[in-house]
This record gives C-alpha cells, sequence and structure tokens, in this order.
C-alpha cells in the first residue's frame, strides 16, 4: 500500500450524461442497467450461453496476447465460459491522462465484484483504440512540477487521417527526460523503465506503444489489453461492421430521430448527426476515411467502427457484459442504443467508471502549510488573492475597511443638504467611483503581496498543477507515470481497491 490519498470524486459530465448516469433518460434511450446481483447474473448466464465464444476467443488471441495474472484470468474465463468488462481509449503519449488508468481499475474492481458476488467467471478487458487518428489529442500529456504544469509533446506529426496504430513515435528523447526529471528521485524504476522499452525506439508507432504500456502495467493486475488495430481485432469486428454498413440509412433515419428525441428533453447529442455519413472508416493505403453512405453497400477493405459503433462491435466479439465508461461516453450511449435498434442488435450495458483525485505525500504537505483543501483550489484565481489578503498587514486592511466605511455613509450624511443643493446625483456617482477607486486601491495592493509572497504564490502553483491543472479534474489532465514512480506501482492497486466501494454498488443496485 502506498501513502497516496487517493479521493473518490463525483465523475461529472454533460447534463446528458448526468441523467443517464442517475438513471434519468428516457429507458428506451439506453440498454438497462442491471439493479441486483440476480439481474447481473441473469444477464452474465444469457451472454455466456451465447454459441461460438471458444472459437471467437480463439480468433482473437493474437490482438490479446495476454501473459501473467492477465493471462491466467483471461484463461478461467474462457475454460468456465464466463464473461468479460470492458473499457478503453485511444492512445495516449506516456499513457496519457490519469483517467486511462482510473478506466482500467474500475473495470477490474467491477469485475471483481460480478465474480465475487455473482458467482461467474468474469475478466476486464482495455480495449486500446489504435485505430483512432486524432494525433493532436495523443500527441502531448502534462506533467505536474514544482511551479506549475509542463506540456510534453511529440513532434512528428504524420499526414491527417494516419491510424495511431501506423504513426511513428519520432525522436521522444527530450520529452522523456523530462518525464524523468518530473519523477524526482524515483524510488521505484519500474515504471519509468517500462515508459523507455515502450516509447524508446523512434520508429515504433504511438498505437504499438501505448498497448506495450498498458500490458507492461496492467498484465500485474490480471487486465488483459486488446489491441483493436491488430488484423486479428479487424477480421473478427468486419461482420458486424458490415451489418451497419448494410443498414447505414436505417441507422441514419435512427440516429436523427434520436438526435431529435435528445433535445426535445433539454439536452444536446454528444455525437453530431452529421448527414450522409456511415458509421465506420475505411482505411487507403495508410490513411482512414469515414465511408459515405451511397458507397457502403459495396466497400471493400480494412474497415474499422466509429465511437457509435465501437460498443456494438466490443459486445459482438467479446462475451461483453458492461462497458465502463466516462463521462463523455456516457452521454453518446444514448445514441448508441439507436443505432442497436436499427441494426437489429441487443445494445450494450454503459455503467459509470469511477472517479479520484491523487494527493501524493508531499502535496498533502503542502495543502496543509497553506491551511487549504482541494475544494479551495476550483474557483480560479480566487485562491490566490485570498492568500495575498491575508498577509495584508492590519493597518492597511482596518484603513481599507475604514475608507469603504466613511465612502458608504456619504449619502446618508450630506444626502439631504446635497438634495437640496440639487446635487444629490453627482453625491451618488462620486460615491460609486471613490468606492471603485478604492477597489483598483486594493486589487494593486494584494498584486503586489502576491509578488512578495511569491514563496507561497509558488506552493500554490504547485498545487494548482498537482491537483486542478488548467483549472480541470487531476484526471483528465495530469500524467500517472511520475506518480507511479514516485509512490510506486502498487499505486494502481490502491486505485482498484478504492473503487471497490463503487464496482459494489454497481452490482447491488445501490445509490453511487
Amino acid at each position: 500500500m502506498t501513502d497516496v490519498r487517493i479521493v473518490t470524486e463525483p465523475l461529472g459530465g454533460s447534463p446528458l450524461s448526468r441523467a443517464v448516469q442517475g438513471a434519468a433518460a428516457p429507458a428506451h434511450w439506453l440498454a438497462a442497467r442491471p439493479g441486483s446481483a440476480e439481474a447481473w447474473r441473469a444477464l452474465a448466464q444469457a451472454r455466456a450461453a451465447e454459441s461460438g465464444w471458444h472459437e471467437r476467443w480463439e480468433a482473437l488471441r493474437p490482438a490479446i496476447m495476454a501473459t501473467g495474472p492477465a493471462a491466467e484470468r483471461l484463461a478461467r474465463v474462457v475454460r468456465d465460459g464466463g464473461v468479460v468488462v470492458t473499457t478503453g481509449q485511444q492512445p495516449g503519449l506516456f499513457g496519457g491522462p490519469i483517467y486511462t488508468w482510473s478506466k482500467a481499475v474500475s473495470a477490474l474492481a467491477l469485475a471483481d465484484a460480478i465474480q465475487e458476488r455473482v458467482g461467474v467467471a468474469t475478466a476486464a478487458i482495455y480495449w486500446a483504440a489504435t485505430d483512432d487518428a486524432d494525433f493532436a489529442e495523443a500527441a502531448s500529456t502534462a506533467i505536474a512540477r514544482p511551479g506549475g504544469l509542463e506540456v510534453l509533446r511529440a513532434h512528428q506529426a504524420p499526414p491527417t487521417g494516419t491510424p495511431l496504430a501506423l504513426t511513428p513515435l519520432g525522436d521522444l528523447e527530450a520529452a522523456r527526460h523530462r518525464l524523468i526529471e518530473a519523477s524526482g528521485s524515483a524510488p521505484d524504476p519500474r515504471a519509468l523503465e517500462t515508459v523507455g522499452t515502450a516509447y524508446g525506439d523512434p520508429t515504433r508507432t504511438h498505437g504499438d506503444a501505448f498497448v506495450a504500456l498498458l500490458r507492461a502495467l496492467l498484465a500485474p493486475l490480471g487486465v488483459p489489453v486488446l489491441d483493436a488495430s491488430h488484423e486479428a481485432a479487424v477480421k473478427a469486428s468486419a461482420p458486424t461492421i458490415r451489418l451497419a454498413l448494410d443498414r447505414a440509412s436505417a441507422i441514419e433515419a435512427a440516429l436523427t430521430n434520436r438526435a431529435s428525441e435528445i433535445r426535445a428533453a433539454g439536452f444536446e447529442p454528444q455525437v453530431d448527426d452529421v448527414r450522409g455519413l456511415a458509421l465506420a472508416f475505411v482505411r487507403d493505403a495508410t490513411i482512414k476515411r469515414r465511408l459515405t453512405i451511397a458507397e457502403a453497400s459495396g466497400v471493400t477493405g480494412w474497415l474499422t467502427p466509429n465511437v457509435l459503433l465501437r460498443p456494438i462491435v466490443e459486445r459482438a466479439i467479446l462475451p461483453t457484459l458492461a462497458y465502463v465508461a466516462g463521462p463523455g461516453e456516457l452521454a453518446y450511449f444514448a445514441q448508441v442504443g439507436a443505432v442497436a435498434d436499427a441494426m437489429g442488435v441487443s445494445a450494450p450495458v454503459a455503467v459509470p467508471r469511477w472517479s479520484c483525485t491523487l494527493i501524493e505525500p508531499q502535496t498533502e504537505a503542502v495543502l496543509t502549510r497553506l491551511g487549504v483543501t482541494p475544494a479551495d483550489l476550483d474557483p480560479p484565481n480566487e485562491l490566490e488573492g485570498r492568500l495575498a489578503r491575508a498577509a495584508m498587514s492590519e493597518t492597511t486592511a482596518r484603513t481599507l475597511a475604514d475608507l469603504r466605511e466613511v465612502i458608504a455613509m456619504l449619502p446618508d450624511t450630506i444626502g439631504e443638504e446635497s438634495e437640496a443643493l440639487g446635487v444629490g446625483g453627482a453625491v451618488v456617482g462620486a460615491t460609486k467611483g471613490l468606492h471603485h477607486r478604492v477597489d483598483r486601491l486594493e486589487r494593486r495592493i494584494v498584486a503586489a503581496l502576491k509578488r512578495r509572497e511569491s514563496a507561497r504564490m509558488t506552493d500554490l502553483a504547485t498545487l494548482r498543477a498537482a491537483l486542478r491543472p488548467r483549472g480541470a479534474r487531476q484526471e483528465r489532465t495530469l500524467n500517472i507515470i511520475p506518480l507511479l514512480a514516485r509512490n510506486g506501482c502498487e499505486l494502481l492497486t490502491d486505485m482498484c481497491r478504492a473503487a471497490g466501494p463503487h464496482a459494489a454498488a454497481l452490482v447491488t443496485g445501490e445509490s453511487i
């Protein structure tokens, strides 16, 4: 067990996402989430009883390449006719943000809870969406350093539309060096060594490096990683994608209708409804492009699904019981249901992932030194002013307060005479102007105090980088590798343990 304090947080998200999380969205938008262990057991038994799983597992084996505890757990599922919980993410530099790993431990915790409480062999599988082509999103990651945030970048951009499975890393030596520096003394070198192995070859692709890093760190926990760009996964996915292309017009109509329903309910669809486009991509040489409905029926080649079709493909090729989704994904599952209906297949069940903030001992010490909590960091710039005002001398603070009091009394003390003289409006205007001048004076004093209190402001910048980088949730921005290097890879196990109550609530149907 590490010394990191793990704080479970509300997942958050858009109004539509929160409606899905709270089961407030119309029932026909999504597959029903089981509300008890008995309901999960019935769903698991039905999924496991479907035919052909052994052959499908064999076909997918090269795309998963499970080792160690991950292979052992998956072997039990295959042997005993079990089920899986899936989650996934597109590649991010050096593993991407913390929620890459929050998703993984959420899925593992749910698989553990189902296996224990339902009695069906269950594993978690991480779907690495290496067929994604968003280089801009994949090419950067953020690390916290004393005094602020630093963004690390890959600079060898490919032609637009190149899947990350085909995008070379380029020279990342400088970025890896900065990652190592940000890790401090790194008492546990395993995470950094794994990054060096995965990302050390500039000719390796972003997709391959991401998969290698995930497998190295998740396999010991018992989580296999499926490479979505592997030929075996693409081949297994092809019949479902083909069905979606054959029914492309019906899917378009269903999505248009669902978007109207979502807007009529006061929400906005998560995924834009683009007329004339099918829900699949085809790869032309090394470039992938979205297929049009007009060409959908006759196209051949290397096909991959878009975000609305991917959960349906996952459920078709794996005995998936549920997909563990982030806030944005939960919102688009309201549209996935419409796609499944138009295809005549069962919609996948989506459940909210666990969310957290990781507070290291050195960060805890800064919070204590400043006398603040992580919640104090939420209003932008407010805490800086508060700390600066706390450093203001008693004389200055009292004088400013006295000035405001005298100014506020002006309309009352000279109001009667000023009204009689016809200058009452001038007194009101002068009062406002004087208040403005005192406010401006205080802002200049506070700015000077911030400069004088540079050590406290540096501490605060360090806190913001560690806990609210760019004013956002830690897990949406910060890279986890330095935290693993400083605190040990056991942090991932601690996170899974912390996610346990969330997973148990999902299985029992209790409020989360």
